[in-house]
Formats: structure tokens, sequence, C-alpha cells
């Protein structure tokens, strides 16, 4: 595998009442493409602040970050937000509630000039297909949808952009556990058909375990431990690592029927 994804020396600061606070503090990683490497850390760790960063909401303070071997701007160009979307936590508010589910999918098509315009909402109907939902749901507006359903049409809405890599932003923390396992599944399923790379933010080491290819752990804006998912359930070497691990249940009801959801058939 190659990196489609690298943060070098990359630090962040921000005035707070007239002083600078580093939010993110020399962190350096790399992404393998076709990975999901999930960032963890408790509220304050500096998490959201890489996924902003690599997203260009804000610019870097120092250090760089590159896409497919490429430095990237700061003022993203269009061809860098094409390949580099995002699902946010909250698709209520990520879905303008004025639009229809169609309405959303067919901006993103328009926006990036994605196929011949005669042929878009045929291809709006094959995206909601691809993430289990009927081609109907396109008249429907957000409000009429369950959480599970808009989230659906956030990764849709991703996936109609042809993007590269997804930045998931606590996708599933919403929803309740049965919801946020189909959810998991079908970002597994997409992300073995479509050759995706994801970057997942959560603080729920639980879901973590049952989707992450790697895990990098954040404290305090620092990247403190990087590893394979196994290696780092099984043995973690830094005491806030271990800390985190253990407050996680080993098998709960929940994450047994979270981990029968997510495997399907192979379970």
């Amino acid at each position: 595998m190659s990196a489609i994804l690298e943060l070098n020396g990359v630090s962040k600061e921000f005035a707070v009442n007239g002083r600078r606070t580093k939010a993110v503090d020399n962190v350096s990683f790399a992404v393998e493409k076709g990975e999901c490497l999930a960032i963890v850390g408790e509220s304050g760790s500096g998490k959201s602040t890489i996924a902003n960063m690599i997203l260009g909401i804000y610019g870097t303070t120092a250090g760089t970050i590159a896409f497919a071997g490429e430095p990237l701007p700061e003022r993203r160009e269009k061809r860098h937000r094409r390949a580099i979307q995002l699902v946010q936590q909250n698709p209520l508010s990520s879905l303008n509630p004025r639009r229809t589910v169609g309405a959303s999918l067919r901006l993103a098509l328009d926006v990036h000039e994605i196929g011949p315009k005669a042929e878009r909402a045929a291809r709006i109907g094959a995206l909601l297909q691809e993430v289990g939902l009927e081609p109907d749901y396109a008249r429907r507006s957000p409000a009429a949808l369950s959480g599970g359903q808009r989230q659906r049409v956030a990764i849709a809405r991703a996936l109609a952009c042809e993007s590269e890599l997804v930045v998931l932003d606590e996708p599933t923390s919403a929803l309740d556990v049965l919801v946020q396992a189909r959810v998991l599944r079908l970002l597994a399923e997409l992300k073995a058909k479509r050759g995706l790379t994801y970057v997942f933010i959560t603080h729920d080491l639980s879901v973590v375990r049952n989707i992450a290819d790697r895990v990098a752990v954040f404290e305090r804006g620092r990247l403190i431990e990087i590893g394979t998912t196994e290696a780092l359930f099984s043995s973690p070497t830094q005491d806030y690592t271990r800390r985190l691990i253990s407050a996680v249940p080993v098998v709960s009801d929940e994450e047994a029927a979270m981990r029968q959801h997510i495997m399907g058939d192979q379970a």
C-alpha cells in the first residue's frame, strides 16, 4: 500500500483570551490507501482539529499536509474538495432541510460536473440503492427520515463526489446501537467495494475495535501512540491508552449485537 494522506510536523494554535493555545502539537502520521485509520481521544485531545485541517476548514500553524503525494494548499481547490469528503456526526444539520434528498445529491453531482446531466437523476437512484435506500427516497425531505436513514444519505452524498478519502466525524454517536451497527457495516462494505480510505474520528473505542485497521491515540494535542487495532488493544504502550481501553467492556451485549450486524453472513 502507499500513503494517500501524510501529515508532517503539523501544529495548530488558536488565540484564546489574547493567549496562544496549541490545539495540535507537532503531529506526523500517514494514512495508507484503502485503510481505515481511527483517531481517538477524549474531548480536547485535538482529534477534531486534525479532521478540520485535513478538510481545509482550518489552516496549519506549522507543518504540511499532503494528499496523493502533493502538498495541500491552504485554500483547497475544487478537485481537493471533491476527493476529500466529510460525513458529520449529525446529518440533520449537514443536510439542507429545504432541499429534498434528491436535490442534495444532485447538487453534489452538478457542482463537480459528475456524469452527463441527462443521467444524473438515474445516478441519484443508484447512489441511494448503494447505501440501502430505495430510489423514491429522493423525493423525501431530511426531516422525514430516521437518523440512520439521514446518515446513509450523507454517506451517499460523499460517494456522489467519487471521493477517495472520507473523513467521518463521530458518524454513529447519535444513533442507537443497532442502527449504529448497520451504518458501520455499510461503511465496511463500501470501503471494500470502492477502495475507499477512511479517517474515522471517534471517542468510542468499541466502535474502533470493529471498524478500524489502525488507531492513532491523541492526548492534549499530541499523538502518543499509533498501531494496528489488534496490537493497540492487546498490548498498548501508553498509560493513557490503557485507561481508555479499560473503560471499554470486553464483550457487552451491545457490542456482541454490533459485531453480528457488521460481520453479517461472515459471522
